[in-house]
């Protein structure tokens, strides 16, 4: 008898999470998830901001397959120049400030926080690394030292020393960031907290401090970058340029791919003293690169990042005044909804599932899903969405209420 795929799940996956019945995805296309049952599930989630062109886009797919048709791996970062890496480092550029013309790829958004903190390290010569509450950076050593929030990392100390904790949107705290900061690592929207905007002229006021004390200002858009805050990038939003920037899921077109970038001057300081200062074997991969290229067009020139900023709104508006709705935060196309308190997430999640909505809810806030769909996305789409949402609010209302 064949062993299906749920058992050799079961038997022989590493899972971070307890999972009783998996959902068996056998194809995917647009924004619609297919089951081994023919379902369609509706992603309102996009990979955690990873598909934002939406599941196997024909140019993505092309591009992939072109490259197949050329190589797959050589080596990185040695002696061979890849077209895809340079290409993509070049359009990157273009559609950055001019101080952030380097691109060092890596495979995902943990790698480039850890790219990111040797870099500032290497340039000052310090130790301290602030960062905050509520923010995840990834789950490697070094980013998940700056994982703001105590449940998830403390079960793996020692991890990596001073390293200082402020609270988002404190602009008093800022003060604490001195002469012996080498870096603060921050998302200029808060995602797992729950999509925490930064108040005015807290991001221009922390560029500020740390161009005082000659601090590396870090900005993780692993979550909010490539169209999905209604601007290429979420640093666009606030007038405020960091000097390392890191990228990686919605980057690829769905495959993995990650990068920081910085200067070309500051990024110099990893190829002597020593020589190789940050080696990865598959950073860049040539086929991860021409799909992240062809994602990266889709974006700019479909307009989907100018898009977004309607797409969310028609979300907010037709939800705000729900029952069951305390507040809503978003930025462009991802929204936090809030629930009043007395309303508990985890039978919503399984009233979305039931509707055939893929839903998730935030590592730091008990009270809220997010919706970040697909920037692809159309009309009947949102609509069908927005009616499945609200069903399933009315469902807990109800469940509720007898």
């Amino acid at each position: 008898m064949m062993i299906s795929n749920r058992q050799l799940f079961i038997q022989h996956m590493g899972l971070p999470s307890v999972v009783t019945d998996p959902v068996e995805i056998v194809e995917a296309e647009g924004v619609f998830l297919v089951d081994l049952s023919g379902d369609k599930h509706l992603d309102l989630v996009s990979g955690v901001s990873v598909s934002n062109v939406g599941h196997r886009h024909p140019k993505v797919i092309k591009a992939i397959q072109n490259q197949l048709e050329r190589y797959l791996h050589v080596m990185v970062y040695g002696k061979f120049l890849h077209e895809p890496q340079v290409q993509l480092a070049a359009k990157l550029a273009q559609n950055l400030p001019s101080q952030l013309d380097a691109v060092f790829f890596v495979n995902s958004g943990s790698e480039a926080i850890e790219g990111a903190l040797k870099l500032a390290k290497r340039l000052t010569n310090r130790a301290e690394i602030v960062h905050f509450r509520n923010a995840y950076h990834g789950g490697t050593a070094g980013a998940l030292s700056l994982l703001g929030h105590e449940t998830m990392k403390n079960a793996f100390r020692p991890l990596v020393p001073s390293t200082r904790m402020l609270d988002f949107n404190d602009f008093g705290q800022l003060n604490q960031i001195s002469n012996e900061t080498a870096a603060v690592v921050i998302e200029p929207v808060q995602a797992e907290a729950g999509i925490i905007l930064p108040q005015p002229g807290y991001l221009q006021q922390l560029r500020s401090r740390c161009d005082e004390t000659g601090s590396i200002l870090i900005f993780d858009e692993i979550q909010m970058g490539f169209g999905r805050t209604g601007r290429l990038f979420a640093f666009e939003n606030y007038g405020v340029t960091p000097d390392i920037l890191c990228l990686a899921k919605g980057m690829g077109g769905g495959m993995p791919i990650g990068a920081f970038i910085a200067s070309k001057a500051m990024m110099l300081a990893l190829t002597n003293h020593p020589e190789l200062g940050h080696i990865t074997t598959f950073g860049g991969h040539p086929v991860s690169c021409a799909a992240a290229l062809a994602s990266l067009e889709i974006i700019i020139d479909d307009n989907l990042a100018h898009a977004a900023i309607e797409k969310g709104l028609r979300f907010e508006k037709a939800l705000e005044k729900h029952p069951a709705v305390k507040e809503i935060r978003r930025a462009g196309l991802m929204l936090g909804i809030e629930l009043y308190d007395h309303l508990q997430i985890g039978p919503l999640m399984k009233t979305f599932a039931k509707n055939k909505l893929v839903v998730d809810q935030f590592l730091f806030h008990n009270h809220a899903f997010r919706i970040a769909p697909p920037l692809t996305i159309n009309e009947d789409e949102i609509e069908l969405a927005i009616s499945l949402v609200i069903k399933s609010l009315n469902t807990l209302i109800d469940t509720y209420e007898t």
